[in-house]
């Protein structure tokens, strides 16, 4: 990992406070050490673009310059062009959703969304609620606003619906300013809330009037099991996001947000701000690309392909991880989440599983007060098969040496710490 260079900076003290609390990405961290031949990574959720047609994208690239050059080059509308919208509308409608091209903002990833939100939704020190684990960015985004962040734990069927309902119950009727949900495949944990507590969630952000925030990314690309409605189709009060990213191409940054006219109003003022507007060219090319291509059987061969590497992870962690670990089983998406023993601290070994040729993300990124040391993502999207088995039978060897100190404390009649992690397996 190397040494860190400590730098003076002549700055400190001149900076916002709002950036005291904001976090680097431990993924972006990761990038280095995850780009070198001989480690496998389980760090970054990259989509496996080698997957897309690369002459239906230069073909696409082609007609973007060729037939619409001069628009392609110029400023376009802050909401994104009413094409790309339309195909956004034809695409939630595939998975239930109704909703017209008004009802979208095209943005700059989804990430851009979340960042947009939390400038509009927040002041210093309001209460948000998260799942608990969650989204590491949805963190780094929403922590530039200064919020005070509530996560509510998780088990095999998604957010745990009781705990919310205590939480809700403790702060009154809009006391949190919103509740922020992946409820598909979610990021980190891989489990996918079930249709009862959709139900019941959308029930209680009802009674207690608070908006909900659907980041649905990996909603595509299930693996098996039957389709759950978004949230965003059993109330047109959710306000959704999407992205072309795990479909398409993560590097032309291309998400969109559909939400109540009120809210959409607002984030466009915030995205004028941020940027004017986004790419004119991105966006035409994305255009061609899903009127001109068979996308859907490009995603569904994707998540074949995913479906195998999830296997193979699967497949390892129960041939080579040790007895004392669990970790969840996703019906699609990129990630498992596995947890050790609570004294066993994955970020100080880090280090050293990089050492042995392997990258994963500790647990801790993915609360906002540090919980989940003993815990793991692993992405299984990128790597190939063969590669998985290989870097989880590393990763094994790694842990095996750390948990002897375990062991010798169960032999002694004392089990250090508690459990941390959501539901989960052992293989």
């Amino acid at each position: 990992m190397g040494t860190a260079r400590v730098v003076f900076d002549r700055w400190d003290g001149r900076y916002a406070e709002r950036m005291r609390d904001v976090r680097s990405s431990a993924v972006r961290d990761l990038f280095g050490a995850a780009s070198r031949a001989d480690v496998v990574s389980f760090s970054g959720g990259m989509p496996d673009v080698s997957r897309v047609p690369t002459e239906a994208v230069m073909e696409a690239m082609a007609q973007t310059a060729r037939d619409f050059g001069t628009t392609a080059l110029q400023y376009g509308s802050s909401e994104g062009r009413v094409e790309l919208r339309g195909i956004v509308v034809e695409m939630m409608a595939e998975i239930g959703v109704r909703v017209r091209v008004d009802d979208l903002v095209i943005t700059q990833g989804a990430q851009q969304a979340l960042d947009l939100l939390g400038k509009i939704l927040i002041d210093p020190g309001d209460t948000i609620i998260t799942e608990g684990p969650t989204y590491l960015g949805a963190l780094q985004a929403f922590s530039a606003y200064q919020p005070r962040v509530v996560t509510i734990p998780m088990d095999d069927e998604g957010m745990r619906i009781d705990a919310l309902e205590a939480e809700l119950v403790r702060l009154g009727p809009r006391g949190a300013k919103f509740i922020y949900t992946i409820p598909n495949f979610q990021n980190p944990a891989g489990v996918t809330l079930s249709p009862e507590r959709r139900r019941r969630l959308i029930e209680l952000a009802r009674e207690y009037d608070v908006p909900v925030i659907e980041d649905d990314p990996y909603g595509r690309l299930r693996f098996e099991g039957g389709h759950a409605k978004p949230l965003r189709a059993l109330d047109e009060d959710v306000i959704y996001l999407g992205t072309f990213s795990k479909v398409f191409a993560p590097g032309l940054r291309l998400g969109w947000v559909a939400a109540p006219r009120p809210i959409l109003g607002k984030l466009l003022l915030a995205k004028q701000a941020a940027d004017l507007c986004g790419s004119a060219f991105a966006q035409i090319a994305a255009e061609r690309y899903f009127t001109g291509t068979r996308w859907r059987r490009v995603v569904q061969d994707l998540t074949g392909v995913y479906a195998g590497r999830r296997d193979a992870m699967l497949d390892a962690l129960g041939e080579h991880f040790p007895g004392e670990a669990r970790w969840t089983r996703p019906e699609g998406g990129f990630f498992v989440w596995a947890e050790m023993p609570a004294f066993l601290d994955l970020k100080s070994l880090l280090a050293e599983a990089v050492e042995h040729g392997v990258t994963y993300v500790p647990g801790d990124a993915f609360f906002p007060d540090g919980t989940g040391r003993n815990c793991m993502r692993l992405a299984f999207c990128y790597a190939e098969p063969d590669r998985i088995r290989e870097g989880i039978a590393r990763l094994a060897e790694v842990l095996e040496d750390r948990l002897e100190l375990y062991r010798a404390f169960v032999d002694a009649g004392v089990v250090p710490g508690g459990p941390t992690a959501v539901g989960s397996e052992r293989g």
